[in-house]
Formats: structure tokens, sequence, C-alpha cells
């Protein structure tokens, strides 16, 4: 059974997108915004724990999580695509 390759990007784009946003929020109710560099940050460059950086986050987190699942799903089908037996 083969991914679909647009669905699956798709997907993984949404939901690494929407995740950082909404983790992003969820520290900022706790512990408010603290605008400090993060880990995250310096691999999203602009990214902080504040209201803009939430919008940052989800935006580099849908184009890195879109861009991981297409590389995935792409490799997924051709290692299963190789592996199946040609049909009569």
């Amino acid at each position: 059974m083969k991914l679909n390759l647009r669905a699956f990007a798709l997907t993984c784009g949404i939901f690494w997108g929407l995740g950082i946003f909404l983790l992003t929020w969820w520290i900022i109710a706790f512990n408010g915004p603290t605008g400090q560099p993060t880990l995250l940050g310096q691999v999203y460059r602009g990214y902080n724990v504040s209201a803009p950086g939430s919008i940052i986050g989800l935006i580099y987190g849908f184009v890195d999580g879109l861009v991981g699942g297409g590389v995935f799903a792409w490799l997924y089908n051709k290692i299963v695509g190789s592996s199946e037996s040609p049909k009569r």
C-alpha cells in the first residue's frame, strides 16, 4: 500500500505547524510571553515565546512538516514499491 504524497505531506505540515502554534500559546498561558530565545528559535529564525513568535512558528512548522512529510512519503513509496512483487 502506497501513501498519497500530497495528502501525507499536507497533513504533516498542518499538524506540525498547529502543534508549534498551540504549544507556544500553552506556554504563554502559564508563563507569559517571555520573548527569550529558545532551542526551537535557533532552528526557526525569529521564533520566540510570544504572540508574533507563534505565527512565525506556525509558518515555519507548516513548511517544515510539509517538506518532511513529503520526503518521508516519497521514501516510503520507493521502499514499498521496490519490495512488492510484480503482478501477473
